[in-house]
C-alpha cells in the first residue's frame, strides 16, 4: 500500500529476547499535529543494541527525533550538549544504574522538570513504586507494545506542557505576575491586589507593547453590560501603580488613547 508500512517488533526483555510491537504509519492519518512538525527530541539510554535500535527507529517512524545511548557517560555528554524533551530510560545499566540517573536529573535546576520514562524488565509492583517515588513521571514494564509506549509518551509529554502553561509567570523588570495562582510580587514584595486591578495587571502584562483604549479595557475587565465611566479604568491603574510601588512605573500612559506596559521592559 504506497504511503503506508508495518513494523513488528516486540520488546519483551533483555539480550537475546524476541522484540516484537505493531506499528502502522500512514500518511493520511498521522498521529498528531505536534509529531507532524516535528522537533520533539527524545533520549533513550539502554545498552540492550537491538531494543535501543528499534526503540529509536519506530519513534522516529512517528515523526520524533530520537537519540539512543548504551552508556550513562555518553547519555550526560549529550546532555551538557543539548537537552532533550522526554528521556526513555533503563534501570539495569553499565557504569550507573537507571535511578541513581534520575535521581541526578531531578536534583539539578536545569533538569528538575525534565520528563522521564522509566522502561525496564524490572516490572514489579515495588520496583514501579520505587522508580515513580525517586520522581519518574510514567514506568513500562517489559515486554511493551510500542504503540502503547507512543501514545505514554505523548500523555507525558501533554500533560508537561499543560503543567507548564498553568504555571507560567508573568515577568516585566522587578514584577512577577502569577496568573494561576494569584500572587503578585513587586521588587521581592508580595503585593495584595482587588481582583480587578489584578485582572487588569494580568491583560495588559500578557501583551506587553499592546495600547488598549479605555473602552476596550472596561469591555474585556468589566464586561460589556458594565454602566460605569471610563474613568474607572484611570482610578484602577492608579490604585494599581501606587501599590506596584517602583514597578508602577511599567504601566505607561499613552495620552489620548489608553495604556500599555512598555515592551522594552521586557
Amino acid at each position: 500500500m504506497a504511503g503506508s508500512f508495518f513494523l513488528y517488533l516486540d520488546v519483551s526483555g533483555r539480550t537475546g529476547a524476541n522484540l516484537y510491537c505493531k506499528i502502522r504509519w500512514d500518511k493520511k492519518n498521522e498521529f498528531s499535529e505536534s509529531l507532524q512538525k516535528g522537533g520533539i527530541m527524545i533520549y533513550l539510554v539502554e545498552d540492550d543494541d537491538s531494543i535501543r535500535e528499534l526503540v529509536i527507529y519506530t519513534l522516529r517512524s512517528t515523526g520524533m527525533e530520537a537519540k539512543g545511548f548504551g552508556l550513562p557517560s555518553a547519555f550526560w555528554e549529550a546532555m551538557q550538549k543539548e537537552l532533550p524533551d522526554l528521556v526513555l530510560l533503563d534501570i539495569m545499566l553499565p557504569e550507573e544504574d537507571g535511578l541513581a540517573i534520575l535521581k541526578k536529573i531531578r536534583t539539578a535546576n536545569q533538569t528538575k522538570e525534565l520528563p522521564v520514562i522509566m522502561l525496564t524488565a524490572k516490572g514489579t509492583e515495588y520496583d514501579q513504586v520505587i522508580g515513580l517515588d525517586c520522581g519518574a513521571d510514567d514506568y513500562v514494564a517489559k515486554p511493551f507494545g510500542m504503540m502503547a509506549l507512543v501514545a505514554r509518551i505523548k500523555a507525558v509529554l501533554r500533560r508537561t506542557e499543560k503543567q507548564e502553561a498553568e504555571e507560567q509567570v508573568l515577568t516585566l523588570g522587578d514584577l512577577q505576575v502569577n496568573p494561576v495562582r494569584h500572587v503578585v510580587h513587586a521588587a521581592g514584595e508580595t503585593v495584595n491586589l482587588t481582583l480587578k486591578e489584578f485582572e487588569l495587571l494580568c491583560l495588559l502584562m500578557d501583551n506587553p507593547g499592546v495600547v488598549f483604549t479605555r473602552d476596550q479595557l472596561l469591555n474585556q475587565i468589566w464586561g460589556y453590560s458594565f454602566d460605569g465611566e471610563s474613568r474607572t479604568v484611570d482610578v484602577h491603574v492608579r490604585h494599581l501603580r501606587q501599590k506596584l510601588g517602583e514597578c508602577g512605573k511599567y504601566i505607561e500612559t499613552v495620552r489620548g488613547v489608553g495604556y500599555r506596559v512598555g515592551a522594552e521592559e521586557l
